[in-house]
């Protein structure tokens, strides 16, 4: 009913910059909230940053400064802008989002399928 579809990984130098989208289509009536989140290698999948439709937003402290979220609520679409990355910063990177689609009229969460972002020192 509802697919995410990430883009803008890819291969990137310590200091450099990368600007993840994830575009959000289907039976869609809105959008609560979307939000990034990243698995490195043996490690848990752990909540980046998060963006309500009125605005609010929330980030990890590993990434304050460095990574911005937004959003353009009419393309139903969530950014993440990535500046100053470091090596730690390599993950795979999910997108996600809290929907209510017009057939449930109740608030579901979808996933993307991910993107990798591998930072070189």
């Amino acid at each position: 009913q509802v697919q995410l579809v990430e883009s803008g990984g890819g291969l990137v130098q310590a200091g450099g910059s990368l600007r993840l989208s994830c575009a959000a289509s289907g039976s869609i009536l809105r959008i609560n909230a979307m939000g990034w989140y990243r698995q490195a290698p043996g490690k848990q999948r752990e909540l980046v940053a998060t963006i309500t439709s009125d605005g609010r937003t929330t980030s990890v402290d590993s990434v304050k400064g460095r990574f911005t979220i937004s959003r353009d609520n009419a393309k139903n679409t969530v950014y993440l802008q990535m500046n100053a990355v470091k090596p730690e910063d390599t993950a795979i990177y999910y997108c996600n989002a809290n929907v209510v689609t017009i057939q449930t009229m109740r608030p579901m969460d979808y996933w993307g399928q991910g993107t990798q972002v591998t930072v070189s020192s």
